[in-house]
């Protein structure tokens, strides 16, 4: 068994999830306690050009994982892919993005390898040798410390915003295309488009700057303040849950511990108390605004810049500000 990190990055037609570079970033912190080279592993049809992307990071290596049967995702086919690729490799560790379609597979590829999962990690430690991952619990009320008791190769996933992506340090690596295994007999999984809940249903954790907005906001009405801000940014707008529970902004918008976890460059928090359950799903952000009239509101614990006042004062001069500077 080689001591490598292998992270398996993640497309969807054609196209390169970022918290994949958020995954790296961790794979290689951790690389540089323990030692251990990181290696990339990408699974797909045609994807050189995603895997060339990749190689622009510091990692030995990147392997493009082709097969016609891995050009749309099934749990069937990345299971039998990434299993046979593994059980060849036999890396120490192997580290996912905690995203929706991980969560399809990495179960059952754990159990197909007959090895444990770590799963929804926030962190890491390396201590006296060991290797630890933190895990949140009673919705990041409490932290955890967790090992692996079973022999490698090791599986664990990291929560989006854990690490930064754009923290991955950048290098050059090459690109090994290796022919994917495929399951004998037809496939028991046709797959179709993805499935979106509306068409304006959106995926929070690629956005680059989100707009959010809690109790403080009042009325649904009031929502256009934060749309305005949102539009002139180019970001995308959302909520704490008392904000989706009233219907005023559909769940899909709904960030924290029982919505989207998300880590953009900006989060703009209006109007949010910043309750445990809300923080825990965007804590990871790299830059983050709170306008809050109470100062003792817990959002400021987190805030890089908070303002104290009154959002529906601060709001709108802050979005005019911005529209005349990008004119």
């Amino acid at each position: 068994m080689a001591d490598n990190i292998l992270v398996v990055a993640e497309q969807r037609e054609g196209k390169l999830n970022r918290v994949s570079f958020e995954t790296i970033a961790g794979a290689q912190a951790i690389s540089k306690e323990t030692g251990w080279p990181v290696e990339v592993a990408l699974a797909g049809s045609g994807i050189g050009a995603l895997a060339q992307e990749l190689a622009g990071k510091a990692i030995a290596r990147v392997y493009a994982l082709e097969a016609p049967a891995l050009a749309a995702y099934t749990s069937d086919a990345y299971v039998f892919a990434l299993k046979q690729f593994i059980a060849n490799n036999q890396p120490k560790l192997v580290l996912f993005p905690h995203t929706y379609q991980v969560r399809d597979f990495a179960p059952r590829l754990a159990l197909a390898l007959d090895r444990s999962l770590i799963s929804d990690a926030v962190g890491y430690k390396h201590e006296n040798g060991k290797l630890l991952f933190t895990r949140q619990m009673f919705q990041g009320k409490f932290a955890a410390d967790v090992s692996f008791a079973g022999d490698a190769p090791w599986l664990a996933t990291f929560q989006i915003g854990a690490f930064r992506g754009d923290q991955a340090e950048a290098g050059s690596a090459p690109v090994e295309n290796v022919t994917a295994a495929v399951a004998d007999g037809a496939p028991r999984v046709t797959p179709h488009e993805v499935f979106q809940e509306a068409k304006q249903a959106v995926d929070l954790s690629q956005s680059e700057v989100i707009v959010a907005v809690g109790r403080g906001i009042k009325e649904q009405k009031n929502l256009a303040l934060a749309e305005e801000l949102a539009k002139a940014l180019g970001g995308e707008v959302a909520a704490s849950r008392p904000i989706c529970d009233n219907g005023w902004l559909p769940l899909e918008r709904q960030i924290g511990s029982s919505g989207q976890t998300v880590a953009p460059k900006l989060y703009f928090a209006l109007g949010i108390s910043g309750a445990i359950q809300h923080i825990v799903g965007m804590k990871g952000s790299r830059t983050i605004v709170a306008v809050n009239k109470d100062p003792e509101a817990p959002i400021f614990e987190i805030a890089d810049v908070g303002v104290v006042g009154n959002l529906f004062d601060v709001v709108p001069a802050l979005t005019e500000e911005i529209k005349k500077a990008k004119a």
